[in-house]
């Protein structure tokens, strides 16, 4: 009957006439309706807004599941971060109140003298450091500050999924290189470092127009350590185009057998155009506490520090005195034996082998992780034989996977297909991701949930 908004309002306008009474009120609940007609979301919003955590974790909850999903210890954080925490929460009032915007002198003091040395710079604790509400944060406040409508961002997958989110928020395109599986047959399981960079496949992803790549080394998911040559294989071209580098290092301390974690900071000519984030929940095993950092030269941070006093201001207090204790007892020991560095690796390649050897009893393939909280499985022996899964014949078939599982096994995973671009999931949809940094008595719960499964398998 009406073909506009302007139609329906002048024929309300003729049926108010004569009738003041009331006729106010019409008009505010009119107003209020054509108001709310329009669109509240934000377009940077736009194809973001579904979140796997959100589904697979309700799943996880509603059925009695041994939770591999989530990357968290479920295990006490050492002793001296809990008594460091405890002596933050009662010592000082004035750890009570605000501390300085970009973060509490002495963790910044504490991580400008700690990574300097590792990265072999003079790390100004005021220029350089910036404490953030975790690596999240710093991830965000380094996308905010940096990429513009239409930068260009490299991001090699398979990813941390806040990559390709945070790249369209801040209005950039993501440009997406994928790692390639070569398989040995030396070995009766792949490892992490089979999986490579193609260097012409990388290199012609450099246009006039990219930005930044960003880096994650250990690599969530898959675990891998990127070898000094990978890291000059980035370098060069960083520097050949220009390019910054955003590299993501929460797992550092978390490398395995033998393996050693660089960072790209620390090659020549990366300093200048790197930011590296760490984060203490990886560093202590407390991600509760949310304390990340980001480190960089001076004509990066100044930007990153504009978007995080317009949007944080500045992080809690208490932890980030936690953190800068901590940082300053293991600076002590920091080498040797009793150093929680050297410990806490130690201890998770012990639970990364046992996950191993129990997911192979069921058919899983585990790909052996050099580092990080995580492994993947390749579980295409079930895809072969158990292809039509319940769920959404168009859902990738990891997804429907991981829902059988836990609703069937009692046990959590992720799907990697999450952490690839939509393009390229059907190329990761045979491998699910697995959480080994558990407590002995969750890993003794998903040796008894798997044995099940192994029975039932048995003729």
């Amino acid at each position: 009957m009406f073909r506009n908004v302007a139609a329906i309002l002048a024929h309300l306008a003729g049926l108010l006439q004569g009738k003041k009474a009331g006729a106010s009120s019409l008009t505010r609940r009119l107003h209020q309706t054509v108001t709310m007609a329009k669109q509240l979301q934000a377009r940077r919003l736009n194809g973001i807004e579904k979140n796997p955590w959100v589904e697979f974790n309700k799943l996880t909850y509603e059925y009695e599941t041994v939770n591999l999903g989530q990357g968290f210890p479920d295990f006490a954080p050492p002793d001296f971060a809990l008594e460091a925490f405890q002596r933050a929460a009662s010592e000082d009032i004035m750890l009570f109140q605000y501390t300085k915007a970009f973060g509490y002198p002495p963790l910044k003091n504490i991580l400008a003298g700690f990574f300097g040395k590792l990265l072999g710079q003079e790390i100004d604790p005021l220029k350089n450091v910036l404490v953030t509400v975790g690596a999240y944060g710093a991830l965000f406040t380094a996308f905010q500050a940096l990429v513009d409508k239409g930068d260009e961002v490299i991001i090699i997958e398979p990813y941390f999924d806040c990559y390709e989110p945070m790249t369209l928020m801040a209005g950039g395109h993501p440009v997406f290189v994928s790692l390639k599986l070569k398989s040995s047959q030396d070995q009766e399981l792949d490892s992490s470092s089979s999986w490579q960079l193609d260097p012409t496949e990388l290199a012609s992803k450099f246009t006039s127009r990219t930005k930044a790549l960003i880096l994650n080394t250990p690599n969530n998911p898959l675990g891998k350590v990127f070898s000094k040559a990978e890291l000059e294989l980035v370098a060069n071209l960083c520097q050949q185009h220009d390019v910054l580098c955003i590299s993501d290092e929460v797992y550092q301390w978390l490398v395995f057998d033998g393996k050693q974690h660089i960072s790209i900071a620390s090659l020549p000519g990366m300093w200048e155009r790197t930011l590296t984030i760490g984060s203490a929940g990886k560093t202590f095993s407390v991600t509760g506490w949310k304390v990340g950092w980001v480190l960089g030269p001076d004509h990066l941070m100044k930007h990153l520090k504009t978007v995080h006093q317009n949007s944080i201001f500045h992080c809690p207090t208490q932890p980030q005195a936690a953190v800068a204790w901590s940082f300053e007892r293991e600076q002590q020991h920091f080498g040797k034996p009793s150093s929680y560095f050297v410990q806490l690796p130690q201890t998770t390649q012990h639970k990364r082998d046992h996950m191993i050897k129990s997911l192979q009893s069921v058919g899983l393939r585990p790909i052996i992780s050099q580092g990080s909280y995580f492994l993947i499985a390749d579980i295409s022996d079930f895809k072969n034989k158990m292809p039509n899964l319940p769920g959404d014949a168009d859902e990738a078939y990891d997804r429907r996977f991981v829902k059988w599982m836990i609703k069937n096994k009692g046990l959590a995973a992720i799907p990697c297909s999450v952490f690839c671009s939509e393009p390229h999931q059907k190329h990761f949809d045979h491998y699910i991701r697995f959480c080994f940094i558990k407590d002995d008595a969750t890993l003794q719960a998903m040796d008894e949930k798997l044995q099940k499964w192994k029975a039932e398998l048995t003729p």
